[in-house]
């Protein structure tokens, strides 16, 4: 499916997550995210964002944290969340939601990140995001989740705090 918008809102009522994905030929996929589901997609997706072949040369898990938030900070400022999500007419999975049941995450031979949302049974949909695109996704679902009544707190991985010389006296 080419992407053309992802738009995630909680929906209070049904607690969950509904993602909506429209495509460039006019196409929409709904798709519930319940708080399991996200607990199984925010590592994938965060493993995915970490697999880009200049983090993972890294030699210290340190820099290679500091690299993966770097690159997450540089696409979510680079990101366009203003415009407002257009619905499509075309529903090809049909007019209700599929509750995601399953979650695969992985690099195309091509090195594109593979998304795949499954429901239990049935057809479910792949999404081929670039780097930016991965990230604006992480960054979507951490926004609507702390909004949510989960108690979940989607994290970035964080290098630690370098350290300090505090209570060192120089003359």
């Amino acid at each position: 499916m080419s992407l053309r918008q992802i738009n995630i809102q909680y929906v209070p009522e049904q607690d969950r997550l509904l993602m909506r994905i429209s495509s460039g030929t006019n196409e929409e996929v709904l798709l519930w995210l319940t708080r399991r589901c996200v607990k199984l997609l925010w590592p994938a997706l965060v493993n995915l964002a970490g697999s880009v072949p200049d983090i993972l040369t890294q030699s210290h898990p340190e820099a290679k944290t500091a690299l993966l938030g770097m690159r997450h900070e540089e696409a979510l400022a680079s990101a366009d969340f203003s415009k407002p999500y257009e619905a499509s007419a075309e529903h090809p999975l049909g007019a209700e939601p599929i509750l995601v049941a399953r979650v695969q995450a992985r690099r195309s031979e091509e090195g594109a990140f593979v998304l795949t949302l499954l429901p239990g049974k049935g057809q479910g949909v792949n999404l081929a995001l670039d780097e930016k695109l991965l990230h604006s996704v992480c960054g979507l679902l951490q926004k609507v989740v702390s909004n949510t009544e989960w108690e979940m707190k989607l994290e970035w991985p964080q290098a630690p705090a370098a350290p300090t010389l505090q209570g060192t006296r120089l003359n």
